[in-house]
């Protein structure tokens, strides 16, 4: 299975600025994110900026990157440019991987990247990982999908869903035991790590910003609004969060210090 992994990257950002050059223990955090994803079975990876300061900086890496327009709204337009620049076949698999998640474990994006091959039915590839903790699974910027008894996703949300009503009745402080389906948590936080096929991009920039995809904020909305089946699997490993904010990058930064690295 061959696919290309490109990693988006925004110079500006209103928590944290410049947030792809920012320095993770000796190195910028974009080549930390590089660094993840060339330890995949990627053939290719491949930086996206509009941003010729992060554009240098992946060259001085000895990184690979593809400029892109300044207007593009979401980062998957951004890939559907590179797709194009770069002359991916329509049947390729891209992975698309956060530029802000310098500790994503390559194994995550090994398997999106299969899971997509692996499903012909699907047009897009994700992962989740459980909820366990009421003010996760209320907090809007956790994102929570429910799926199928086949992996294919229902909803995507930041409401609380699904909503354990009796449970709830009761208290709103823990989440329920177990969980519906059995051997399955019911209550799955979505992990923002996507494969797609190119064909899929191009069709994607055509479309209108869906009425549910504004409503909610989630651009994979989209793909469901236009009848598109995303497939959904657990993580096979623990995802550290991305960075957002200096207490993240902090935490990063102590993290790689333990680790030695």
């Amino acid at each position: 299975m061959k696919f290309t992994v490109v990693i988006p990257a925004r110079y500006a950002s209103t928590r944290l600025p410049a947030k792809p050059l920012r320095d993770i223990a000796g190195k910028t955090m974009i080549q930390r994110v590089y660094e993840q994803a060339q330890l995949s079975a990627a053939s290719r990876v491949i930086v996206a900026t509009d941003d010729q300061r992060i554009g240098t900086a992946v060259v001085g890496f000895g990184g690979e990157v593809v400029m892109t327009s300044p207007d593009h709204v979401s980062g998957t337009d951004r890939l559907e440019e590179v797709a194009r620049q770069c002359g991916l076949g329509e049947d390729e698999i891209v992975v698309n991987v956060q530029g802000d998640e310098p500790l994503i474990p390559p194994q995550v994006i090994d398997q999106v990247a299969a899971n997509l091959a692996a499903n012909s039915h699907a047009g897009v590839a994700t992962l989740s990982e459980p909820i366990t903790d009421a003010q996760v699974f209320v907090n809007p910027n956790a994102v929570k999908v429910v799926s199928g008894h086949d992996g294919t996703a229902l909803y995507f949300s930041r409401a609380p869903i699904p909503w354990p009503r009796d449970h709830f009745a009761d208290s709103q402080a823990t989440l329920p035991d177990g969980a519906a389906g059995a051997g399955v948590n019911s209550f799955q936080r979505h992990i923002g790590i996507y494969a797609y096929r190119v064909a899929l991009l191009h069709r994607f920039v055509s479309w209108p910003v869906a009425p549910l995809e504004a409503l909610e904020s989630l651009e994979q909305l989209r793909f469901m609004w236009q009848g598109i089946k995303v497939h959904v699997a657990p993580a096979l490993v623990d995802v550290p969060g991305g960075v957002d904010t200096e207490e993240d990058l902090e935490a990063v930064i102590r993290h790689l210090q333990r680790a030695g690295g």
